[in-house]
């Protein structure tokens, strides 16, 4: 419960939590792609907003995506479809499912949901960092069980290669 500690050692020190945030993602060579927009409020309540101008528009497998645009491979954005708290006053989950994506080749005509990219989250200092992790999206074309708000279990997160990845970290600051 690092977040909730992290939490309650920022209310204790009299830090309002209540901020912006800017989310990024970083390639291997540190350049960063700003992608979001975190506001934070003092209950640990959050909401997201992805910066349009990054992205570019692709009609993939008969579906709208929101792509950025990498030297051999694309990232593209999927929102999570179904309800979750958006709270960090518990845990990150929350913000995992906020920066889901799914890569392709540049020159790839469709999308492969089984190129899923999920970002392990953990508190940094003051902000979030996020290390690359892969994901079979197709996890997700079913709604969850009624009353289950995280469908994702960690055998469905496998470790990657940061090596072989164009964005490996998601950055919080």
């Amino acid at each position: 419960m690092k977040t909730l500690a992290t939490f309650l050692l920022l209310v204790t020190c009299g830090t309002s939590l209540a901020q912006t945030r800017t989310v990024y993602l970083e390639a291997n060579d540190g350049r960063r792609v700003e992608i979001g927009i975190l506001d934070l409020a003092a209950d640990g309540t959050y909401s997201v907003e992805m910066s349009e101008g990054s992205f570019t528009d692709h009609f993939l497998s008969m579906r709208p995506f929101k792509c950025l645009e990498g030297p051999t491979k694309n990232w593209c954005h999927i929102p999570y479809p179904y309800e979750i708290r958006r709270n960090l006053s518990e845990d990150v989950t929350d913000l995992e499912y906020d920066f889901l994506f799914v890569w392709k080749g540049a020159t790839d005509y469709g999308i492969n949901m089984w190129n899923g990219v999920y970002y392990r989250i953990s508190p940094d200092g003051a902000g979030y960092t996020g290390v690359l992790h892969e994901i079979d999206m197709d996890v997700l074309s079913a709604p969850p069980a009624r009353g289950e708000l995280r469908p994702l279990s960690a055998k469905d997160i496998h470790e990657s290669d940061a090596d072989s990845h164009w964005l490996p970290r998601l950055i919080i600051e």
